[in-house]
């Protein structure tokens, strides 16, 4: 059973000082934590690759907390939550549902970047009466046009940010220019700022499969995004390593409900780098 809390306990809250709760569904104790007006349709956050829920950028929970409900989890196996981590996206997905369920949850907003991104393109084609919306960033379709190159790419930018001591996502997330070293040291920095209650590292078993999980999707047959009805922001940097740009222009021409933003001078953390204005086009967007 979920934590009880008042509205205004949840209305106090920031990124910074949300307590981390935990639920049952299908036998995983998930973590998770949520922020925001507990009324209207709330906006479940799916995370990236290795994420727990400290990688989250606080200028985008909050800013979509201040008009929303917003509910991220650990994904199964990874952070605070038990279990063991699949090795499909579609696993990932069952889990997903399963967990939105168990808040007692039956329409939801979906926020999904980069791995989560295709997590939640798997539930709105599996369970379409429970998604309302969806916002999908720094992703691409099954099948998509260089994904199954995502392990080589980060054990690489792994490997330079060991040899460089600095965090591989400023590598992974960030282009090398003035503007995208600056912005990845801001987004680090802002990752720190909750000292108290903080998750998990992601292990290294929970970690490859994953990697597993994303090689298989970019190796499937890619899949008819015709049946994705729902209204749908595709938003991504316009120079991407991880999930090559193309494929977010891809998503954005296969679906039929859709509208695009590609931010310049800017790699697949494209929405963290310009917070602000992806802050205002979610919120007009939801």
């Amino acid at each position: 059973m979920t934590t009880v809390h008042t509205p205004t306990e949840t209305a106090l809250n920031t990124w910074r000082t949300a307590p981390t709760r935990t639920v049952e569904a299908g036998g995983v104790t998930f973590a998770y934590r949520e922020l925001g007006p507990d009324t209207g349709v709330p906006v479940v956050f799916l995370t990236h690759l290795a994420a727990v829920l400290d990688n989250w950028d606080p200028r985008v929970v909050d800013g979509i907390a201040a008009e929303h409900r917003v509910i991220a989890f650990d994904n199964r196996g990874v952070g605070a939550s038990s279990g063991s981590t699949p090795t499909t996206i579609e696993a990932m997905a069952t889990d997903a549902v399963g967990f939105i369920r168990a808040l007692g949850l039956d329409r939801v907003d979906l926020f999904g970047f980069s791995m989560g991104g295709m997590i939640a393109q798997v539930i709105a084609q599996t369970e379409p009466h429970l998604v309302r919306n969806l916002i999908l960033a720094g992703t691409g379709p099954a099948g998509g046009e260089g994904i199954d190159k995502v392990t080589r790419i980060s054990y690489v930018d792994v490997a330079r940010g060991l040899l460089t001591r600095t965090d591989p996502k400023q590598y992974l997330f960030f282009t090398r220019t003035a503007n995208g070293r600056q912005a990845g040291k801001d987004f680090l920095a802002r990752l720190e700022e909750r000292t108290q209650d903080r998750d998990k590292s992601i292990s290294v078993g929970a970690f490859r499969a994953q990697l597993k999980a994303i090689h298989r999707w970019g190796q499937q047959t890619p899949t008819d995004l015709a049946s994705i009805r729902h209204p749908v922001l595709v938003a991504n940097g316009e120079s991407d390593k991880m999930v090559p740009s193309k494929n977010t222009v891809d998503l954005d021409r296969r679906l039929p409900n859709s509208e695009i933003v590609l931010y310049p001078d800017a790699g697949h953390g494209g929405v963290f780098q310009f917070h602000e204005d992806f802050v205002k086009r979610a919120l007009a967007f939801l």
